[in-house]
C-alpha cells in the first residue's frame, strides 16, 4: 500500500477541463512548496517505451503513433473521448501507475507542502493522499473557450470531453474550498490568499 510521509501536507487542486484549476494551482505556489501537474507527469508515463507504454500501444493499435514511435496523445484522445469504454480501459492503465510516481515524487522531496494540479483526484485513488482539496469552477462557455484555445480544439471536441468528466456539483461536494474562477484573475488570486491564510497563517 502506497503511504506518504508524515510531515507531508498535499492540497489537491482539481476542476473540469477550461475551470482554470492549472493557473490556481501556480497561484499556490510558494518557496516552500511544490507543485506536481499530475497531467504532465501521465504525458511522461506513457512517452517513454517503458511497460505502460507497451500496454497502451497493444490496446489502441500502431494507430495512435506519431512517425518517431511516441504515442500521439491527440489520435489517442479523439479514441478514448468517443468511446467510455476506451476512457476506462486507458483511466484504468494509468492512474496506478500516475499515484505510485505521485508518492514517490512526495515522498523524495524536500518541501513539506505539495500542490497537486489535477483533473481527476475522485475515485482515482488520489483523494487517498489529499489532505485539502479545491475545486475550481467557471461558467461553461468560459470553459469551452478557454479549452479550445489552449487544447487546439474546435467546439464540438470540447463539449464532447466535457460529457465525459464528473459534473462539477458531484465534484464540489467532497471540496473543503470552492474558488470562482468567473471572474477577474485579480479576484482569484484574493480566493487564493484567503485560503493560504486559513491553511497556513500567512
Amino acid at each position: 500500500m502506497l503511504k506518504l510521509k508524515k510531515d507531508k501536507f498535499v492540497l489537491g487542486v482539481t476542476g473540469q477541463i477550461g475551470s482554470g484549476k492549472s493557473v490556481v494551482a501556480r497561484m499556490f505556489r510558494a518557496k516552500n512548496t511544490l507543485l506536481l501537474d499530475a497531467d504532465k507527469m501521465a504525458h511522461k508515463l506513457i512517452y517513454f517505451e517503458g511497460a505502460l507504454y507497451k500496454k497502451i500501444k497493444k490496446v489502441f493499435g500502431i494507430k495512435i503513433l506519431r512517425a518517431n514511435k511516441q504515442i500521439d496523445r491527440q489520435k489517442l484522445a479523439r479514441i478514448v473521448f468517443a468511446h467510455p469504454a476506451s476512457l476506462a480501459k486507458l483511466n484504468g492503465m494509468v492512474h496506478p501507475k500516475l499515484l505510485e510516481e505521485i508518492v514517490c515524487q512526495v515522498n523524495n522531496s524536500d518541501k513539506q507542502i505539495i500542490i497537486l494540479d489535477a483533473a481527476l483526484i475522485v475515485g482515482t485513488g488520489l483523494e487517498r493522499i489529499i489532505d485539502k482539496l479545491i475545486v475550481v469552477q467557471a461558467k461553461k462557455e468560459q470553459q469551452i473557450l478557454r479549452a479550445a484555445k489552449r487544447l487546439k480544439l474546435d467546439r464540438k471536441e470540447v463539449c464532447q470531453r466535457l460529457k465525459f468528466q464528473i459534473p462539477g456539483r458531484e465534484i464540489s461536494r467532497g471540496a473543503d474550498f470552492i474558488i470562482d474562477n468567473r471572474g477577474t484573475l485579480s479576484k482569484t488570486l484574493d480566493q487564493v490568499s484567503a485560503i493560504r491564510r486559513k491553511l497556513w497563517k500567512n
